[in-house]
């Protein structure tokens, strides 16, 4: 067979693969979404600092015998965590909040093993397409890089306060939701078959730009909702729509100076994800107005009714949250509406493509 017959065949057997890939690329994405949320139920229990060492290739297992739950107890009560906020905690007491934490990272340990090895085998079958395989390492280095950012959050909760550092979580959410909606979008662009747009031109040209935005603007409430999480910012003010008798509190600018409120300020990082959230549900529905009115095919029409789904969810589960003053069932769902949300907001914008 010449150079030009193998490469048609290889490329022949890439596509004919592609289901496949996309099943192994869904599965990862589901993975995604279960890390966060359990990294969401982690924060929310206060459990994230209980494993107080990094061991990536061991510890695996958790300790075994009573001998070495007392030493790894005894590593804890070395923090701040422990001599500030739960000095006299019970070795069963600790047990509980160790297991969120180590069900985090062996989760993640999962999702690494889950996507390395089937990658070397789609690539050593020639069952990836070429054009795919540089950023489907990318990702693989950008998991990569998720775990040592994990780290380096929890190391910033084991120096001299018992908490991670709000910024560090919300780098760590932020490179989560990154890698989801890369794994959410190259699941849609192997599955996707028909064309989505019936009728172009400059209309439909303005709303991909408006559907980027919608995108880009779900990606920055997420990441709002990091900082919220991580000073603890739904506790303050658990009304809705005013906070408490406000629309505007009285604390929103008693920082200085004044844009260390935007990211430090308890009461200005909710309001500010409030905001955020009313930009969100105007934007979505003015995409979806304006894409009513231009001639979509069935694929893109689904996706965009499917967007404003998605967003009904999240509000519902974002203010119930609120309501209920942070009931953590209530808010690891929350957290996974958010992601929901994006990937409702990729479908759509990949179905204009």
């Amino acid at each position: 067979m010449t150079d030009s017959g193998q490469a048609a065949s290889g490329e022949g057997r890439a596509l004919r693969a592609r289901p496949m890939v996309a099943g192994w690329l869904l599965l990862l994405a589901a993975m995604v979404t279960a890390m966060v949320m359990l990294g969401g139920a982690t924060r929310l229990t206060h459990s994230g600092l209980s494993m107080v060492q990094w061991q990536p290739l061991m510890g695996t297992l958790p300790p075994r015998g009573e001998a070495a739950w007392q030493e790894t107890f005894e590593k804890y009560k070395q923090y701040p965590e422990y001599q500030k906020i739960n000095r006299g905690m019970s070795l069963s007491e600790f047990k509980d909040i160790f297991y969120y934490e180590y069900s985090h990272r062996v989760l993640g340990r999962s999702i690494g093993l889950v996507f390395a090895l089937p990658f070397l085998w789609f690539l050593l079958t020639g069952r990836i397409e070429r054009r795919r395989r540089k950023a489907l390492f990318g990702l693989f280095l950008l998991g990569g890089l998720q775990g040592l950012i994990g780290w380096w959050m929890v190391k910033s909760g084991l120096v001299d306060r018992p908490d991670v550092s709000h910024y560090r979580l919300t780098v760590h959410l932020g490179v989560a939701f990154l890698i989801f909606g890369a794994l959410i979008w190259l699941v849609l662009d192997l599955l996707s078959k028909s064309t989505a747009v019936v009728a172009g031109g400059a209309a439909v040209k303005s709303l991909r730009a408006w559907s980027w935005a919608a995108v880009a603007l779900v990606f920055i409430q997420a990441l709002s909702g990091g900082l919220v999480a991580g000073l603890d910012a739904g506790f303050v003010y658990n009304s809705f729509p005013m906070m408490n008798e406000y629309w505007l509190p009285p604390e929103l600018g008693q920082l200085s100076p004044w844009w260390l409120n935007m990211f430090e300020n308890v009461v200005t990082v909710q309001f500010e994800h409030r905001i955020g959230a009313y930009l969100c549900t105007a934007l979505l529905l003015g995409l979806w107005f304006k894409a009513r009115s231009l001639a979509l095919g069935p694929p893109a029409r689904l996706a965009l009714n499917l967007l404003l789904v998605a967003l009904a969810i999240q509000l519902a589960l974002g203010i119930s949250t609120l309501l209920l003053v942070i009931p953590v069932p209530l808010a690891v769902l929350h957290q996974g509406g958010a992601l929901l949300l994006f990937a409702a907001a990729l479908h759509f914008t990949l179905r204009l493509q």
